[in-house]
């Protein structure tokens, strides 16, 4: 009788620890999309600014181009 109390205590233990281990990997999961959010907007926000002043650039190197041609 005590070896089967003996595994059924293990095994509760074992399910237990999987459980505290998965609650911990759901909360970095979590936070990594919350990073990777916050960086993505960041991202969108560095390539519209890029594309805001590329425009003007971008003219007057046409402009250049015309005037040389």
């Amino acid at each position: 009788m005590l070896w089967p109390m003996i595994a059924v205590a293990l095994g509760f233990l074992g399910i237990a620890v999987l459980g505290v281990l998965a609650v911990r990997v759901f909360a970095q999961v979590r936070r990594l999309a919350r990073e990777v959010g916050t960086a993505s907007e960041r991202i969108q926000r560095a390539a519209s600014d890029l594309e805001r002043a590329a425009v003007p650039l971008a003219s007057r190197m046409h402009d250049l181009g015309r005037e040389r041609g």
